[in-house]
């Protein structure tokens, strides 16, 4: 029974759309999270928040390059061939990387 619901707690976590997005953003590359904010025209405040609630349930990692924290997707996370799954139905993350990238935004805070 544990393990049900330790599913049903995962899927409440993906359930939330911006959250979904951002795994999908880190299953193509690592972000810092004024990158995130940029690509989903949102606060820093309200991305710092779902990648804290991702990172406590280790569906994320953090490396700290001098003043800045980078995300990356944790994909040896017993759940990561199900999130897998799910980015297939998920929009092609990689067009919100290019417009960042076309922007000349990709990295702008190292």
């Amino acid at each position: 029974m544990q393990h049900i619901e330790e599913t049903a707690n995962m899927l409440k976590l993906l359930g939330d759309k911006t959250r979904l997005m951002i795994l999908a953003i880190l299953s193509e590359t690592d972000c810092c999270v004024c990158e995130l904010v940029e690509m989903l025209q949102m606060s820093q405040p309200a991305i710092s928040q779902h990648l804290r609630k991702l990172k406590d349930n280790d569906l994320v990692k953090e490396t700290k390059k001098a003043q800045w924290v980078f995300y990356s997707l944790n994909k040896q996370h017993e759940f990561y061939p199900m999130m897998k799954c799910i980015f297939a139905y998920l929009p092609d993350p990689k067009e919100h990387i290019r417009q960042l990238e076309k922007k000349g935004m990709r990295i702008r805070c190292e």
